[in-house]
């Protein structure tokens, strides 16, 4: 087993646990997980982790991420998405876009996002979507978000298709849904496809079939160094941060790598005022 990442190209109508799956089998190991959760409709970059590297994994799952998605305005959905039942039409004909970029420049930058409600947020421990699955109706708090980009590609009658880079916890489908209740129509997404989690692109991922052919995994240290800065520290210091102790640092941004002489990776580090304290230790 190696231990590192396996950056994947997720096809639709597996859900993110399938995945994981099916990287158990080709690599040997149940000690896989992923940085990230894909909905089933969704495509592209879920990074995967194998070994040492399942550690990192919360880490990445903080990173920004880039998706092209398409929205349908005129309808809403239950879940937001193609996925649920229709819940009301309306004609979208009349919508000019000068109107579709207002609303999208106010859905861009530090913004309140309420989750949909078919979400994996628990409520009193359990998961929302099971709650409405169940018959419940749940109402979600907002949370704050950044979305950085929410840019209109192209138009094509009620369908936009779009490019957008958000903070982790920003969900997509909940954009396509403000998006169109913005625009007094409805909305819902109808396609997914991410195509970045951090330093990962999906020009460097693999689709299923061409990991059963061979197994492509980012090794420790090269995966660290791809998703967070680095710093490398003397021989006596990376034995110090090996044995989980603190380390006066000067680090560029939290989390960072660090690295021994030899290019070793020894630890995942954060900056607690000016002293470096282990997030995790490999070494």
């Amino acid at each position: 087993m190696t231990d590192g990442l396996v950056i994947v190209d997720k096809p639709a109508g597996w859900t993110s646990h399938d995945v994981v799956a099916r990287l158990r089998r080709l690599a040997g190991t149940r000690r896989v997980g992923h940085a990230g959760t894909l909905d089933p409709m969704a495509t592209g970059v879920l990074v995967i982790g194998i070994g040492q590297a399942t550690r990192l994994l919360g880490h990445l799952a903080l990173s920004d991420k880039d998706y092209n998605a398409t929205v349908k305005l005129g309808m809403t959905t239950t879940t937001d998405d193609a996925e649920g039942e229709e819940v009301e039409a309306r004609s979208a004909a009349n919508v000019s876009d000068a109107a579709i970029e207002k609303a999208m420049n106010a859905l861009t930058g530090p913004i309140d996002q309420v989750p949909s409600s078919v979400s994996a947020i628990k409520v009193d421990g359990v998961r929302s979507y099971k709650r409405v699955r169940d018959g419940e109706t749940v109402e979600l708090n907002a949370r704050p978000v950044t979305v950085e980009r929410f840019d209109l590609v192209e138009r094509r009658g009620d369908d936009l298709d779009v490019r957008v880079t958000c903070s982790t916890g920003t969900y997509v489908r909940a954009l396509a849904r403000d998006l169109g209740r913005a625009l007094d129509v409805g909305g819902h997404l109808t396609a997914l496809r991410r195509t970045r989690v951090g330093g990962f692109a999906v020009d460097e991922a693999k689709t299923l079939e061409q990991l059963e052919e061979a197994l492509v995994v980012v090794p420790l240290a090269a995966a660290v160094r791809s998703a967070f800065p680095a710093v490398t520290v003397t021989d006596e210091e990376a034995v110090r941060i090996g044995h989980g102790q603190r380390l006066a640092l000067d680090l560029a941004a939290s989390p960072t790598g660090v690295f021994g002489p030899g290019g070793r990776v020894i630890a995942l580090v954060e900056d607690r005022g000016g002293v470096a304290q282990p997030l995790c230790v490999f070494a």
